[in-house]
């Protein structure tokens, strides 16, 4: 770890705290700096490695592409007198403001390549492969359920398991990013009589849920398409009555990178062990993991079931 001096001179250089503000709030890859910035790629690489080095950022791998984000214990953590300089310093950079409409832009991008990617399967879902969806694990998941309730399904899709649960529950909101799947699942809805099952255009990290209004939030094989899978659990944790549970369905981790093309997959699974760790820093209490199901056909795709409770 450096020292808050050796910190202070590397922190003197504009570039390098334009890349803190801007990576502090989200994992970017070189590319997406770059369209950010307008630098070279050598200059930013530069940068990110003595950022690095100095314990600010963290990368991953992901697919094709290294994404730079915040340490899990970087050094304004250790140092708060660090933090409160990166975070005023965005008033004195002329440039701070720019970038974080920039990244706006960026981040719609990558939100338009997956919708895309979903607009195109609307109503093709029962006749398409899709991995971890599967009727075994959607059982263990409708076993857990009590009704009568209000359900969120994030990430509901056109709406097959919505409307399932529609028919038992008090009231059923279905939440998806994609126009052609929420206008599907609306007429889907509508044709089959449904009356309290309420599609809504939104994005599963800031559902458009009144806060403390939902007995059971639902994320059936959603997660992985979350930019921010911590966001969208601490948002289901908002809009939960206390008491109130959250349920997740995804795939196990695994190493089939091509998901990322064929099905737009932003993360490959989680370990019950991430899963957990996810639920317990969103102040989820009862937090319980269980691998519920597994492909037979290569690559033998596994299904995790988390459940917690919103103390």
């Amino acid at each position: 770890m450096s020292s808050i001096v050796k910190s202070l001179r590397l922190l003197a250089d504009p570039t390098r705290l334009r890349l803190l503000l801007l990576l502090h709030t989200q994992e970017l890859s070189v590319a997406e700096i770059q369209e950010i910035l307008g630098m070279g790629q050598s200059r930013i690489s530069s940068h990110l490695a003595q950022l690095k080095r100095a314990g600010f950022l963290a990368d991953r791998r992901a697919g094709k592409n290294i994404l730079y984000g915040p340490a899990r214990e970087d050094t304004t953590a250790a140092h708060p007198q660090l933090r409160d300089l990166v975070k005023a310093s965005a008033r004195e950079i002329p440039e701070a403001a720019t970038d974080q409409s920039a990244l706006k832009l960026v981040l719609k991008k990558r939100s338009d390549r997956a919708r895309t990617y979903f607009d195109q399967l609307a109503g093709k879902f029962g006749r398409s492969y899709c991995p971890g969806r599967s009727w075994e694990a959607l059982a263990h998941m409708l076993l857990t359920l009590v009704p009568p309730m209000v359900v969120a399904d994030l990430g509901a899709g056109e709406g097959t398991l919505s409307q399932l649960l529609a028919r038992r529950a008090k009231r059923v909101i279905a939440i998806d990013s994609s126009e052609n799947m929420v206008a599907y699942g609306r007429d889907l809805a509508k044709s089959q009589g449904f009356t309290n099952l309420d599609f809504r255009l939104g994005d599963i990290e800031d559902p458009p849920i009144k806060a403390g209004t939902v007995d059971l939030a639902l994320l059936s094989q959603a997660l992985h398409h979350a930019a921010s899978p911590d966001r969208a659990i601490a948002a289901a944790h908002r809009i939960l009555a206390p008491g109130g549970r959250l349920i997740i369905l995804d795939l196990l981790a695994h190493n089939f990178e091509q998901a990322r093309e064929l099905y737009a997959d932003l993360w490959l699974g989680f370990t019950e062990g991430e899963l957990t760790r996810l639920l317990t820093a969103a102040r989820f209490k009862d937090v319980q993991t269980s691998v519920v199901s597994r492909e037979a056909k290569s690559p033998h795709f596994q299904t995790v079931l988390a459940t917690a409770a919103k103390g």
